[in-house]
């Protein structure tokens, strides 16, 4: 094998950080999006990456109507990396049923693990939300949900059924700087569009393709939903 070729199987793009593949993400976005009022558009970003992102990203492309939405990842017994699935508060769920038959994982545990999930969605959003004066969404809205990567993409597609119930968007676009092709593939189901800068064939997890992926804390979740608040009104 020769030199070039070792170097070109072992490269990797990554971006620097979230603000960097927020605002790479919006400029790849922004065309279908030119002749919308911008009030007519709405951005959701999941907690707790993916609401730096999408921050960025309505501000990029100065969105004023932004808002969160909280899937949580339901996991397996014996593995807690194991996504079997995701679901929203009001029981939306994304079961990932070969997992669960694959992994014999008993009906009790998972009725258990959905509760549990749902008690953490509503600690969430109460502590999120806390300072919010109004509800952001937009019926019928071009609406884009924002995530900063996916793997499984469990928890983008119980959002993103939740969201096609509760706001009936005009227009729906899942955004996000990275996710596998095979995700890309299960997520164009749920939308009108995906908007995804790398679909890497070779995928192990979101983190790899970035240079800082630091944990985002609550605190900085209420900071930015604080900041969006006071700017509306």
């Amino acid at each position: 094998m020769m030199l070039f070729e070792r170097i070109s199987r072992n490269f990797q793009l990554r971006f620097k950080n979230r603000s960097s593949a927020a605002n790479i993400l919006a400029d790849a976005t922004k065309s279908p999006l030119k002749k919308e009022p911008k009030e007519k558009i709405l951005v959701l970003g999941i907690p707790r990456g993916g609401v730096v992102t999408a921050d960025i990203f309505a501000s990029k492309l100065s969105i004023p109507n932004f808002d969160i939405v909280i899937p949580r990842k339901l996991t397996g017994p014996y593995n807690k990396e194991l996504a079997i699935g995701a679901i929203m508060e009001d029981g939306t769920m994304y079961p990932d049923q070969k997992r669960i038959t694959d992994t014999l994982i008993p009906l009790d545990y998972i009725e258990k693990e959905k509760l549990e999930q749902i008690a953490e969605i509503k600690r969430r959003t109460a502590l999120y939300r806390a300072n919010l004066n109004h509800n952001h969404a937009v019926l019928g809205a071009i609406t884009i949900l924002v995530d900063d990567g996916a793997a499984t993409g469990a928890t983008i597609i119980t959002a993103a059924r939740w969201i096609r119930k509760q706001y009936h968007p005009k227009h729906f676009i899942i955004a996000l700087p990275v996710a596998p092709k095979s995700t890309v593939k299960l997520l164009s189901r749920e939308c009108d569009s995906v908007e995804a800068i790398l679909t890497p064939s070779n995928f192990h997890f979101v983190g790899q393709y970035y240079e800082d992926f630091n944990p985002v804390t609550d605190d900085q979740v209420i900071d930015i939903m604080s900041k969006r608040s006071m700017s509306s009104q």
